[in-house]
């Protein structure tokens, strides 16, 4: 089955709003959504699965499947252009469940 072949090349990344570029700037949660959807439209296998805020961290989180072709740093980078200055970090696969993990976040953020 076509599905079955796709869903094999997917793996599931995270993407983080820090509480601090948050807090600064909070129109960016709803600007993400509406890029992720349109990102959905021109990315064939790239799908958001669900977005919640993590009470423990104070992130808002999107959980993601993306084709292991696409490089979530082009991502990223595209927001870039739109968001408010920030500076994204990739978590250690160490410190969550997931293998690719990135945080959006104030630029001076340490």
């Amino acid at each position: 089955m076509e599905v079955m072949e796709t869903e094999r090349h997917v793996q599931t990344a995270e993407i983080r709003i820090g509480y601090r570029y948050r807090q600064k700037h909070p129109w960016v949660i709803t600007a993400v959504n509406g890029f992720l959807s349109a990102y959905f439209m021109e990315q064939p296998g790239f799908r958001v699965q669900r977005h919640f805020d993590e009470l423990e961290s104070g992130m808002h989180v999107w959980l993601c499947d993306v084709p292991a072709t696409m490089h979530v740093t082009t991502l990223l980078r595209r927001l870039q252009a739109d968001l408010p200055p920030f500076r994204f970090s990739r978590i250690g696969a160490e410190l969550t469940p997931h293998p690719l993990s990135y945080v959006i976040d104030v630029p001076d953020a340490g």
